[in-house]
């Protein structure tokens, strides 16, 4: 299926792939000394080579001039950090990742920077495209246009993808974040009111493969259960995790075997989880 087009599969590489739970991980290489080092400052390109796309979606085309690279990516990076969470978290880490009270750990929960990588994944492990990019469809006051970290689709088999993302130390509070934000999101109001602004929003554009198909799906006269018939919904949760200080060859059985254990455990907990708060609903 080759690397994907930001060419991330490499560098963000799958481990566990089951219908229900997949699994990616960074992993380590050598330095110029040969000591195994983990991959920041490959992860780091990719992220960045993401920003652009991230930022304007499709809604200016596939294709930027080669006299355009640079000023397209300096206007993009400024419009993520022109997001009020964004710039919040920016200057967090400005200040050596210090956080100072309770306001300053309400924005780095927010995990806005997990829906680059979110969007990266998707990008190049499972052939999406997006959809719409709230980040180009911010309003005047810097809030973002729809709740859903992603809205990309799949053109081969015409399946809608609404994503959620968390980034956190801790993996089982971005699991928690991840259920609640389910609970939120797939109600019928709201549902239909994200759906009626991302048809708004994508009505004028028609760089998105087959996109009347898409905006008369969307549409407010399309009954919500069509729009719901082919739906998929990706759930990421990215965080710390004390193998990679541990370990540093991730091809290692050893290193495997914990890691396996650990995201099973986590994707027990989140099913766990689930099962309690559908029945206290």
């Amino acid at each position: 299926m080759g690397n994907g087009p930001f060419g991330s599969k490499n560098v963000i590489e799958s481990k566990i792939s089951e219908e229900k739970l997949k699994s990616f991980l960074v992993g380590f290489d050598l330095d110029d000394e040969g000591v195994s080092r983990y991959r920041w400052a490959q992860l780091v390109k990719k992220i960045t080579n993401v920003i652009h796309e991230f930022s304007f979606g499709f809604h200016e085309g596939t294709s930027t001039e080669n006299t355009q690279t640079l000023e397209k990516i300096i206007e993009a990076a400024n419009s993520i950090y022109k997001i009020d969470e964004f710039q919040k978290v920016r200057d967090i880490y400005k200040n050596d990742g210090h956080i100072d009270d309770e306001l300053d750990d309400k924005y780095l929960r927010r995990g806005e920077f997990g829906e680059l990588i979110l969007h990266l994944i998707l990008r190049d492990h499972f052939n999406t495209i997006p959809l719409l990019s709230k980040i180009y469809f911010k309003d005047s006051l810097g809030h973002t246009v729809h709740g859903f970290d992603c809205v990309h689709v799949e053109p081969k088999t015409r399946t809608l993808w609404l994503g959620e993302s968390k980034l956190y130390l801790d993996p089982k509070r971005g699991l928690s974040e991840l259920i609640k934000d389910i609970e939120e999101h797939f109600k019928v109001d709201y549902l239909e009111s994200e759906f009626g602004l991302i048809a708004k929003k994508i009505k004028h554009f028609n760089n998105i493969p087959e996109s009347e198909y898409w905006k008369k799906l969307l549409s407010s006269t399309t009954k919500l259960k069509d729009k719901l018939t082919d739906i998929c919904i990706p759930l990421l949760c990215t965080y710390s995790c004390d193998l990679f200080t541990k370990h540093d060859d991730e091809n290692d059985s050893i290193f495997f075997g914990e890691y396996e254990n650990k995201i099973r455990e986590l994707h027990k907990y989140f099913e766990d989880k689930t099962i309690t708060r559908s029945n206290q609903i």
